[in-house]
């Protein structure tokens, strides 16, 4: 049966430097109560390393939890890598931490990168700086995530800062992305009108919160159908649905 779920596909926790460091699993997924939302997705840098803690947390909150990225690749171009499983992302995640440029985190610079675990405590720390480049191009990125039944699309479009319009100034022809992120969206009237052919994909718009407060309330939605939300909301942003 159909129904309209509140969602917010764009959160970085404490394993994000930039995040800070009280956006813990357990935090978030409280927040995300609080703010009245039903599906959330935990997209840290280059990392899904904190997906299982939160996954064991939205779970007390009631919370549908989706297990996810916010990949920078070669063309260093944000997306976001979604999948209807914990364990398909972290397969994801093996593959991405191959392909990271190796440099050593300076906490004092760019922040911590904690791996919290299922009690909201700190069960270790990344060593190598998360928000680099990888080795992965867009197009590359995008196929991956299919074969692990996973969705990628281009995050914040609408922004100048590693949107791929920013970057690319469209969409690449050699990769039929179905769905794209706003971060405001009364953006995407402009958008259209100078690229109609955003007009023919789907679009969700999400917080990509780096702090408890900016968590999104339960504005935006998305209908989704059958007993795996998770998998209903990846065939919607594969066009699938």
């Amino acid at each position: 049966m159909k129904k309209t779920f509140s969602y917010d596909l764009h959160v970085h926790s404490c394993l994000s430097p930039c995040a800070d460091d009280d956006m813990t699993p357990g935090n978030i997924a409280g927040m995300a109560a609080v703010q009245g939302l039903d599906v959330v997705a935990l997209t840290d840098h280059n990392s899904a390393k904190n997906c299982p803690a939160f996954f064991a947390h939205a779970e007390k909150f009631g919370i549908i939890p989706i297990a996810g990225m916010e990949l920078t690749t070669a063309e260093d171009i944000h997306m976001l890598c979604l999948f209807p499983t914990l364990e398909a992302a972290l397969k994801f995640d093996a593959v991405v931490e191959e392909s990271l440029i190796k440099v050593k985190n300076k906490p004092r610079i760019f922040g911590n990168q904690y791996i919290m675990n299922g009690d909201d405590e700190v069960a270790g720390e990344v060593e190598h700086l998360l928000i680099n480049a990888t080795s992965i191009d867009v197009a590359s990125a995008w196929r991956m995530c299919l074969d692990l039944g996973g969705a990628c699309y281009p995050a914040h479009i609408d922004r100048d800062s590693n949107g791929m319009l920013a970057v690319l100034g469209d969409f690449p022809e050699d990769v039929p992305f179905a769905a794209f992120e706003l971060n405001d969206k009364q953006s995407y009237h402009s958008l259209a009108e100078r690229l109609p052919h955003l007009k023919e994909k789907r679009y969700v718009v999400s917080s990509d919160a780096h702090n408890l407060w900016s968590v999104s309330e339960a504005e935006n939605t998305v209908v989704l159908d059958g007993d795996d939300k998770a998998l209903s909301l990846i065939k919607y942003l594969r066009g699938e649905s």
